[in-house]
């Protein structure tokens, strides 16, 4: 007997659905975004092109809320496919509340280990997070890399990244340097994950392979605030709905040694706060 997307995800704290997205759809999506991405900038978007840069990724920057004004991007983001497996390991219907396309070209950064909730703080509940692949996606091209079970610990105080590696400026510690496993996935595979999921990337390696990934955040539905940046708030069938605005702040969790091993203990206070991931 197989196992079922929830059960996956109860356990480990992310479920893959392969295949869920066909060839076709894939293939429109990818030359989409690619074609989006050649104009300089949209409203939302978190950095504008810098076509001269040697930095990859301000060459091909990430794209945030594309629903707002994209069509496609919209109808992707409330998929029934995406709806239904959400709804099979949460118990009801999510609310969406974000889109985002990472490019990932050859020879750019990768993503230091982080927690979406950090990010999003939904409450009560958590984030879940919709990433599918639109490349063939494996360590060289810099996949995801996630720690199974740490979705049943709590938002961790952050530290300083290495921007050298990450675009981003802040990560999380691990009690254990080699937790984070790789998930290579293909073009319309699906990982869905926990908000408290510790996961990241490393940098794009390959000298002619991009690793584009459209992601869709969304909170439970019973979550009754969300930060500012994320509304407003969609149902899945595209109906806006107004919840509380949350802030950030607040205790956060850190490594303890005990007998048993290191538990995350809610002893620290984050100081750190970000708009968006």
């Amino acid at each position: 007997m197989s196992v079922s997307f929830k059960d996956e995800f109860d356990r480990d704290g992310y479920t893959l659905a392969r295949g869920l997205f066909g060839t076709a759809e894939v293939e429109q999506l990818r030359e989409h975004y690619m074609v989006l991405r050649k104009r300089d900038r949209y409203a939302n978007d978190l950095v504008g092109v810098e076509a001269g840069s040697r930095d990859p990724l301000k060459r091909y920057p990430r794209m945030a809320q594309m629903h707002r004004w994209d069509e496609l991007s919209l109808q992707w983001m409330i998929d029934d496919r995406l709806d239904q497996v959400m709804t099979a390991i949460l118990g009801r219907s999510p609310y969406a509340v974000q889109t985002m396309l990472y490019f990932k070209p050859p020879g750019s950064r990768g993503q230091a280990l982080h927690q979406d909730n950090f990010y999003l703080k939904a409450e009560p509940g958590t984030c879940v997070a919709a990433w599918m692949a639109l490349d063939r996606v494996d360590v060289a091209n810099g996949c995801l890399q996630v720690v199974p079970g740490s979705h049943r610990w709590p938002i961790l105080c952050t530290e300083k990244a290495d921007t050298k590696v990450s675009f981003t400026d802040i990560t999380v510690p691990l009690p254990a340097p080699d937790a984070a496993v790789p998930v290579e996935m293909e073009p319309g595979d699906v990982l869905f994950f926990h908000g408290a999921l510790v996961h990241g990337s490393a940098p794009n390696v390959t000298e002619d392979r991009f690793r584009r990934a459209l992601i869709g955040h969304y909170i439970q539905g019973e979550a009754e605030q969300v930060a500012e940046y994320y509304h407003p708030v969609l149902r899945m069938d595209g109906t806006t709905l107004d919840l509380g605005v949350s802030v950030g702040g607040g205790a956060c969790g850190e490594w303890v040694d005990t007998e048993n091993g290191p538990v995350a203990v809610l002893t620290g206070t984050e100081s750190t706060t970000r708009k968006h991931e």
